[in-house]
């Protein structure tokens, strides 16, 4: 996540009114008693989140209305890694006061990341997010082994994100050969400016972020990164709640499968002009 994400403030009296309220997320009964759905996306998280719209902030919204409950989406900032976000968005909440949601978006399906948080429950794949890079017409096809691939950037700027896979894998790449021409930003929409301004030869990142930011623009291809090198190179999104509400996960659950049914989820990500990858379990 973005470097700009790392950091969480709260105002004193917005920390001290979020400390009196229980740090758990309440129980599907409590929740349609309520009327209301809790649901915790990342702040400054475009095209997925940013400042009350999004991919998931809809998706958020449409679970709700598929579960006749009202929707309450809360922004939190991303911390460390995910481990810390689980903690502060669902099964505990921040030390500085904030009160978990009821579930979290925008969470990797991932039995390793599912193994070593047991206090929480993920499910609910609805997007496979992915690593991909958008070049200038000039460089060629960013295909076969790394050494092949990769081998432009040793002369050209590569932009990334900083502390992020691509970024990771570029900078070990070719024995830290590329080290020099990769230039780090505090985000990919931030490195897209600068490719588009002519100062890169190309942007790596995920590829919703990547689209979200491009646009349109003709003078540039996005295409997958599929290297042999790269062996984690996609992986699904989906939702998590605390590990005990098991019935608020198969609610969702059942809510999202109507909603990729119906083309619904689908509809979002055109919306946002994002290609849609439906995951594969």
């Amino acid at each position: 996540m973005p470097t700009d994400r790392r950091t969480f403030l709260l105002a004193a009296g917005a920390a001290a009114l979020a400390a009196s309220l229980p740090a758990r997320a309440d129980s599907l009964a409590d929740i349609r008693k309520r009327g209301s759905l809790r649901v915790a996306v990342y702040n400054s998280f475009p095209p997925y989140s940013n400042q009350g719209k999004g991919i998931d902030v809809d998706l958020a919204e449409a679970l709700g209305k598929q579960l006749g409950l009202a929707v309450q989406v809360v922004g939190y900032n991303a911390d460390e890694d995910m481990d810390d976000d689980l903690r502060n968005m669902v099964w505990k909440g921040h030390y500085l006061g904030a009160q978990p949601s009821d579930v979290m978006m925008h969470v990797p399906v991932d039995s390793y990341l599912q193994g070593k948080n047991d206090k929480v429950r993920i499910f609910g794949p609805y997007h496979l997010e992915s690593i991909a890079v958008a070049r200038v017409q000039r460089i060629n096809p960013i295909r076969g082994s790394a050494a092949a691939a990769l081998e432009v950037f040793t002369r050209e700027k590569i932009g990334v994100e900083g502390r992020t896979l691509a970024d990771g894998f570029l900078l070990g790449a070719l024995n830290g050969r590329l080290r020099e021409n990769v230039v780090h930003f505090a985000s990919v929409a931030a490195a897209i400016d600068k490719l588009k301004a002519g100062e890169l030869a190309a942007v790596m990142g995920t590829r919703s972020e990547i689209e979200a930011a491009l646009g349109k623009d003709a003078r540039f291809v996005v295409e997958a990164v599929q290297m042999p090198e790269l062996k984690f190179n996609h992986w699904p999104l989906g939702m998590a709640v605390k590990a005990d509400e098991a019935a608020l996960a198969d609610a969702l659950s059942a809510a999202l499968k109507e909603l990729q049914k119906n083309g619904t989820v689908a509809a979002l990500f055109a919306r946002y002009g994002i290609t849609y990858q439906p995951p594969t379990l």
